[in-house]
């Protein structure tokens, strides 16, 4: 393999491994508020949840975003939100959940580089059903 390639595969295991210690602390930080994880990561044909819960009554669908600095919040992009729409759908048919109550929260970790602690940002109800599934709340 190529140094570019070792690179390339190098970035992408790193990036990995950055994303599931983001998760886990997202995972943390929501059940420190009272909600209960339901399942990780739920993969369908339109895209991977990273986390879902329950908030009470509610169904949580729950993206995470982790970055070195900026806003992670600005990465769930509408196209985003229309394929965690879809495979939230997916996950409301699968389960004959379509009559409970949802909805979509963001938390946004930003990890500086110099080891300090991260700023975690929790968004409840960070956006709305977006496509064919808008019809659910």
């Amino acid at each position: 393999m190529d140094k570019p390639a070792q690179n390339r595969v190098l970035r992408a295991f790193l990036s990995r491994l950055f994303g599931a210690r983001a998760e886990r602390l997202a995972e943390k930080t929501l059940k420190k508020r009272g909600l209960r994880i339901i399942t990780r990561q739920y993969s369908t044909p339109h895209g991977e949840i990273d986390l879902i819960a329950r908030d009470g009554d509610t169904v949580v669908f729950v993206e995470v975003k982790a970055r070195r600095r900026g806003d992670p919040a600005e990465a769930v992009t509408q196209e985003k939100q229309r394929r965690l729409t879809l495979a939230a759908l997916q996950f409301l048919k699968r389960y004959k959940l379509l009559e409970t109550a949802c909805r979509f929260d963001v938390v946004a970790i930003v990890w500086p580089d110099d080891r300090s602690e991260p700023t975690i940002e929790h968004i409840r109800a960070a956006f709305e059903a977006v496509g064919r599934g808008q019809m659910f709340r």
